[in-house]
């Protein structure tokens, strides 16, 4: 198997500070939750004294309310099939459905179960026991269309970790979003490619 060059990236964003519950059940069907990377993931930082006297302020000016920085580092193939990220809190992995599926279908390829097996791999050295499988469409054809093929592709997956994780005590949660939650444009070819694909998440537990 030839490995592809990576490159890696790291950004940041700005975490809330609520906390949030996420009920997880094999191959839900309830109400969608938060959608991959959008949940609170960080406890609250260091309290400051607002009245300390090494604290500089300008006249009249207060505080905001604190925040939390959470780092993400992403490592993302030089041909954009496949991307990993890695937050503080969890561990995603996204695989393009070219790299998974035929056109318009939920059936899995010789190679993607390859690389479902790697993902499984590390589900195992995270100890990981809450899985989320989140499948994604572009917005070509009906929206109709695009949740249940979104859908279909996500069970597909799941299934396949089910089997290479064969571990009773993991939970799935399973979604279809169709077109919902782009991580890139539609209107060009190379952006609904990257938007056609199957999100892999869980928390990280390993220091």
């Amino acid at each position: 198997m030839t490995t592809k060059p990576r490159l890696t990236l790291t950004l940041t964003a700005a975490a809330l500070l609520a906390a949030t519950h996420l009920t997880l059940a094999h191959a839900d069907d309830t109400d969608p939750s938060e959608p991959p990377g959008t949940e609170p993931s960080a406890t609250a930082p260091v309290k400051i004294d607002p009245t300390d006297p090494d604290l500089k302020l300008p006249e009249g000016a207060t505080l905001a309310e604190p925040k939390v920085l959470d780092i993400k580092s992403v490592v993302e193939d030089q041909s954009g099939d496949e991307r990993r990220e890695d937050t503080n809190a969890d561990v995603t992995f996204a695989l393009q459905a070219e790299v998974l599926f035929s056109k318009d279908s939920a059936k899995l390829s010789a190679e993607a179960k390859a690389r479902i097996a790697t993902i499984a791999e590390e589900i195992k050295k995270q100890h990981a026991t809450q899985i989320r499988v989140f499948g994604f469409t572009d917005n070509l054809g009906t929206s109709a269309h695009g949740d249940v093929l979104s859908k279909q592709r996500a069970n597909a997956v799941q299934a396949v970790l089910d089997q290479d994780l064969n571990d009773p005590n993991i939970t799935f949660e399973v979604r279809g979003y169709g077109e919902q939650y782009p991580i890139a444009d539609n209107s060009t070819e190379a952006g609904r490619k990257k938007n056609r694909r199957v999100e892999v998440s869980f928390p990280r537990t390993e220091n």
